[in-house]
């Protein structure tokens, strides 16, 4: 009896896509151009059907665009914070910090000598280097 090679099975064969799992505009385009290559001549692609998957390609148009854009505005904003609390730069911060379990760990104040953005959000750098998320300050003052 014959035997059947099991490195011949699917689930034992190498992925051998090279390209991105998704689709772009201009491989849209590319499906679209070989669709009006290659169709019957005696029965072609109507013209409601062609405007339709026009219309489908003007849309992924626009669509990468404003996603684009939108990427350059959340970009743009990451660094808004920052400058919005240079104010605080030379004042006094009184500050609590909290566990997980929501309760007060621990208290203090210092002198605020930079902003800067981290990876949870804003964040005040006091003069001896210790960092604190701009949502721990509770009172602002005047340096003394």
């Amino acid at each position: 009896m014959t035997q059947i090679d099991t490195s011949l099975y699917l689930s034992s064969q190498k992925n051998q896509g090279t390209g991105s799992s998704t689709l772009g505009k201009d491989d849209f385009l590319k499906i679209l151009m070989t669709q009006l290559q290659n169709q019957s001549p005696s029965d072609p692609m109507k013209d409601k059907e062609f405007i339709s998957q026009m219309a489908t390609f003007s849309s992924l148009e626009q669509m990468m665009s404003i996603s684009g854009s939108v990427d350059q505005l959340v970009q743009q904003q990451a660094y808004t914070p920052v400058v919005e609390y240079s104010h605080l730069i030379g004042k006094e911060v009184e500050f609590k910090t909290k566990n997980e379990d929501g309760e007060v760990q621990t208290e203090g104040s210092g002198t605020v000598s930079g902003i800067a953005a981290g990876q949870d959000g804003t964040e005040i750098i006091l003069q001896n280097e210790k960092r604190i998320q701009v949502h721990s300050i509770i009172e602002v003052r005047d340096s003394e």
